[in-house]
């Protein structure tokens, strides 16, 4: 295989210049194995018939100890697997707490760890909350085994003593660390913080607004890193930043919004989903990007040689440059570039993967490449001319094929490149698509969709990038990898479909799994990491008792013939008893001349049978055959696989269809000029020529009636159905690539029934398809006055609101999502969906699961999710205060548009005592004061140890004898007087709940400090005492702000009204960093920070 060839050329020139013992073939140092990022993996011993035996399991999960916060450590960077020169393999693990471990491979044993930086908090990314709680690493690092050396990016925040906190603290560092000791490396590690573009000097790089998820790619000298923002906010723009490996000098900080764009615009991250920038060795580097608003080709067709300064929804090849810097060369965007931004729909949401050129290569276009986006569209590119924008055929995609599936994909293919070769897409909420691969008639690729998988990805994001092994490269070897947050977390497929479908052969649950994970493979042994504080390794715990010669070939067979037999040795490695024989599989092959059962072999000496291939079925055949034994040695299992495989040959033709059904779904009538095009493969399983007898098409059933189809210069057209490329000839072992196009004038459901007669058999296919108007979103929130009306949302609507809910209370309403679209509407998808949830403060969703990114309504249908203000206990006579959060949704509605839907909750204590006109009490609560101070601070006891005492009954008695202060404490006592306390304390201070309810406060022991405290309430008319009242101090300045003075709020509305926030853990500095683009903060209320652009608080 040329591609492999030149693979491993590299891994030897490695090797030659590392100390012996370094990178084993069954390491993975780099995310998917190889920088093609296709993820297929042919040296890690993954056998076929161990993994799907019941030896195959988890073998060990290994705890990480890190707690920052109370927090179980999270796994988003993939792990790594690297052997040393002490001989042992090794995984290496980078977490969100910034902290990293050296794990023994076979063990699970922490050898070595080490804290980066404290990490950066989930709580500063104004409720984005898609990594929670912590942000540390989060791309897939990369080791360099000519030095030993593991890099890697980490977020954290410009304060390293924990204080100091808030977006605009944050900050990035580029890491080199010694993998032996996990030292830091000389010259490391590097900031980036305030980097202009190379590119476009109006453009500065921030570490608080900016996330670095693609894994980094190492070319030769080079390491290079991407970068997106958190949920598409703030003025970010995508970064690729490289550095010199040795150096730590930054030697590129490109941008993708490089101008003419005011620098407001923000697009073009690079996140992948966590995939990696991708490399052909060649000097060429590839990626693919999200959605902006620059829209500088906006309906202007532009060649690919032509890039825009603006790489947004792109796929792109850029040259690296001797000196590490890139160029532009080409990119592909397509052509509903602006409507995809409208709905958020990235083309980035995948890796761009490069596709082993050995197999996947066709007379027309010779190198290819694979990348799916959030709209469903797979794309098959020539990555030597990727298409530019709408270049094709009525400005539509210049590209060689593009599919479309029932939902978002966020998941980069599987590659499998044996076999034919194949590709393998994950849909949210749908099933694996296996596509197998072909050339059609005029020399172009073409990926037609031949299985599914019987099961279903997961309803909600999460779902894993594919990945595929081989046992050192051998044909029907092939395993599909997948990891799922929902379902078998861990799910393997057999990597070529039988009948239509993949097949199961072993899967597992692992609480946690990380969404968008990837397995990573050592020696013999897979690793999963969580969201859960563990990794996990599956493999085989034990050595097989025999080695025998597999797998066993028996090249062509006629079929219904038998083979010459074949002898197969079985070499003991221990004393054992062969007990069974056992064939697995198909019955293409039988056992034979094989001794009396049981029998003992001592080490050493060899046990034998005979095997024969009878092949029933054309093509390639495979079959295990079983050794049950018996042995007292420890460490060695109980069975021993011997693979058989063979080709089942006829001379006469045999006529296949692949796949039996092709549907179109959600297509939009008149949306593509020109219809969609799915394929389908008629081929030859025989020797002789294939001629075509009769062709009979019908749109009632599959045994008619047949209609006469119309011969057109595209092809066969039946209704809005063409076939192109109908054969009438197949040659023997060959296949023919049917394109079928639907391109319906109006809105329905279509079919027709094809039937396929021939001297090789017939064949029947189904084709399929629904084409619908555009759907039609409306948002509604349930009334919070209970009447059951739905509240409509509009882009101008008011926040959608709780109204009043009382403390230790809480409040549920629903938020509910309709596709209102015609009868024949296409289907309503969710493609943002960012809820409040696990976010601080009052409001917050029930669950990140309902109306989630990947929803799917069809037309009339609805979904709801609920939403809850629940406010906490608080003293009485407490002012109202407002709790708010935000849900950022978008959908594939073209008219809705990016929403920031707001939510408002007025958090109402309970008011007692005498109540004014308005119901608010007379006398507010003033705070917990300090008692003995010294001596009792006021003078007159009306009740001590009252069993029923309560903050309402003392206030109202000491108001009816004049009193304008009244007190509760020692939890049964009612205290008034005149004079107000010395000292006022900490709110924790007062602890004690009152005799007479157990909703108040009554005093309290001091939580941090010993002593008797006081729950005080004044009329208003205290006097002052001659004490000094703790003052908690004024900040003089934070950050760019500096403190004006205390100012009067608004009686109507509020003073700063831009934006608010709400916090139980408010500071100055907290508010201040939350106020980027705003000129004035304001502080109230304890727990509340709102900005404005003029006249508050603090000035700018």
């Amino acid at each position: 295989m040329k591609f492999c060839t030149v693979a491993l050329t590299f891994l030897s020139w490695t090797i030659a210049q590392s100390a012996a013992g370094k990178l084993s073939p069954t390491d993975t140092i780099t995310w998917g194995g190889d920088t093609s990022r296709s993820g297929y993996q042919s040296t890690h011993n993954m056998d076929p018939s161990v993994v799907g035996s019941a030896q195959f399991g988890q073998l060990w999960k290994a705890s990480l100890p890190g707690n920052y916060g109370g927090y179980l450590e999270q796994i988003y960077s993939q792990p790594l697997v690297y052997t040393l020169n002490d001989g042992n393999q090794y995984v290496f693990i980078a977490t969100t707490q910034n902290n990293v471990y050296k794990i023994n491979a076979k063990t699970g044993t922490i050898v070595a760890s080490r804290s980066l930086h404290i990490p950066f908090l989930t709580s500063d990314l104004n409720g984005c909350v898609d990594i929670n709680p912590t942000v540390g690493v989060t791309a897939t690092g990369v080791i360099d085994p000519d030095t030993d050396t593991w890099y890697l990016t980490a977020k954290t925040y410009a304060d390293q003593t924990d204080k100091v906190k808030g977006l605009a603290n944050g900050r990035y560092w580029f890491h080199a660390i010694d993998v032996n000791t996990l030292a830091e490396k000389s010259n490391f590690p590097q900031p980036l913080e305030g980097t202009t573009a190379r590119n476009n000097p109006n453009r500065m790089f921030n570490g608080g607004i900016h996330h670095q998820r693609p894994a980094l790619l190492h070319t030769g000298q080079f390491i290079y890193a991407g970068f997106a923002s958190h949920c598409v906010q703030w003025n970010f723009t995508g970064w690729i930043m490289g550095w010199d490996k040795d150096t730590g000098s930054m030697v590129e900080h490109y941008t993708m919004e490089g101008g003419k764009e005011p620098n407001t615009v923000p697009g073009g991250g690079v996140w992948m989903s966590g995939g990696g920038l991708a490399t052909d060795g060649k000097g060429s580097l590839f990626f693919a990007s999200g959605n902006g608003y620059s829209s500088q080709l906006s309906g202007t067709p532009v060649p690919g040689r032509q890039p825009p300064t603006a790489l947004e929804e792109a796929a792109v090849n850029m040259k690296i440059n001797d000196d590490g810097s890139l160029s532009v060369v080409d990119f592909f965007m397509p052509w509903e570039k602006v409507q995809l931004d409208g709905a958020d729909k990235d083309l980035g949401t995948t890796p761009l993967e490069l596709l082993p050129p050995d197999v996947f290569n066709c007379p027309n276009v010779k190198r290819m490449g694979v990348v799916t986006g959030k709209s469903g569209k797979t794309y098959i590119l020539n990555i030597d001319n990727l298409g530019g924008y709408q270049e094709g055929a009525n400005k539509l995609d210049a590209v060689p094929q593009v599919f479309q599936n029932e939902n978002s994909v966020y998941a980069g293919a599987g590659v499998y490149p044996l076999e034919g070769g194949y590709i393998y897409i994950n849909v949210i909420q749908y099933s694996t698509h296996a596509f197998k691969f072909s050339c059609d008639s005029n020399g172009n690729p073409q990926f037609t969709k031949v299985a599914d998988t019987p099961e279903k990805n997961a309803y909600v994001l999460g779902t894993g990038h594919g990945t595929t092994t081989s046992l050192n490269g051998q044909a029907g070897t092939g395993l599909y990898w997948l990891t799922d947050v929902d379902g078998y977390n861990l799910r393997i497929y057999n990597a070529v479909p039988q009948n239509g479908a993949l097949q199961l052969i072993k899967s597992a649950n692992i609480p946690g799994v990380t969404k968008f994970s990837r397995p990573v493979f050592g020696d013999a042994r897979a690793y999963v990491g969580t969201n859960q504080g563990a990794l996990y390794c599956f493999g085989s715990p034990v050595n097989l008792p025999f080695t025998c010669s597999s797998p066993n070939d028996f090249g062509k067979e006629l079929l219904n013939s038998t083979s010459a037999p074949k002898t197969i040795q079985c070499q003991a490695g221990v004393d054992t008893q062969v007990t069974s024989l056992t064939l697995k599989g198909n019955p293409n092959f039988k056992v034979t001349s094989y001794p009396t059962l049981p029998v003992s072999v001592s080490k050493g000496q060899n046990f034998s049978f005979q095997a024969v291939f009878v092949p029933q079925t054309p093509g390639p055949l495979s079959s295990d055959v079983v050794l049950g034994t018996v042995n007292s040695v420890t460490g060695y299992s109980v069975s021993t696989p011997v693979s058989l495989k063979g080709t089942g040959d006829s001379l006469s033709p045999l006529l296949a269809v692949s796949p039996n059904t092709v549907s179109f779904s959600g297509v939009i009538t008149g949306q593509e000029e020109g219809g969609v095009t799915q394929s389908i493969i008629w081929s030859n399983g025989g020797d002789g020529d294939l001629h075509i007898t009769s062709i009979g098409y019908s749109t009632i059933s599959e045994t008619g009636a047949y209609v006469t189809p119309n011969q057109t210069a595209q092809g066969v057209q039946v209704g809005p159905f063409t076939f192109e490329g109908v054969p009438s000839v197949i040659p023997g072992g060959s296949q023919v690539t049917v394109n079928i196009n639907f391109n319906p004038s109006t809105s329905g459901n279509f079919a027709v029934y094809v039937t396929v007669k021939s001297d090789g058999g017939t064949k029947v296919f189904d084709v399929v398809a629904t084409a619908g108007t555009y759907p039609k979103a409306v948002l509604e929130f349930q009334a919070a006055d209970g009447s059951g009306k739905w509240i409509p949302y509009t882009n101008n609507s008011p926040p959608f609101t709780f109204g009043d809910v009382y403390e230790q209370h809480t409040k549920s309403l629903k938020m509910r999502l309709t596709n209102n679209g015609s009868s024949s509407a296409a289907s309503l998808s969710v493609t943002v969906s960012k809820p409040p949830f696990g976010v601080p403060g009052i409001i917050g969703a029930q669950n990140q699961v309902d109306l989630a990114e990947g929803t799917v309504l069809a037309a009339g249908e609805s979904a709801t999710a609920v939403l809850y203000c629940s406010v906490p206990q608080s003293q009485v006579n407490v002012d109202t205060y407002k709790g708010t959060a935000q849900w950022t949704m978008n959908t594939g509605d073209p008219t809705f548009g990016k929403q920031f839907i707001q939510f408002t909750c007025n958090a109402v204590a309970e008011q007692v005592g005498p109540l004014a006109s308005n119901g608010s009490a007379i006398y507010r609560y003033d705070g917990c004061w300090k008692e003995n101070d010294p001596g009792r601070q006021l003078k007159t006891q009306l009740w001590g140890q009252n069993p029923n005492n309560n903050n309402g009954d003392c206030i109202n008695a000491c108001a009816a004898k004049g009193y304008a202060l009244a007190a509760t404490e020692y939890e049964s006592e009612c205290w008034c007087g005149t004079v107000e306390p010395k000292h006022k304390a900490n709110e924790t201070d007062c602890n004690y709940q009152c005799t007479g309810n157990s909703t108040q406060t009554c005093g309290g022991n001091g939580y941090f400090h010993d002593g008797s405290y006081m729950s005080l309430f004044n009329n208003g008319n205290g006097v002052p005492s001659g004490g000094t009242v703790t003052d908690p101090g004024i900040v003089k300045s934070a950050g760019p702000f500096n403190y004006t003075g205390c100012y009067t709020e608004a009686t109507a509305g509020r003073a700063l009204s831009a934006k608010a926030i709400s916090t139980s853990d408010m500071t100055i500095e907290r508010c201040a960093g939350n106020c980027t683009g705003y000129q004035l903060f304001g502080v109230e209320y304890g727990s509340e920070c709102e900005f404005r652009l003029e006249l508050g608080l603090f000035s700018h």
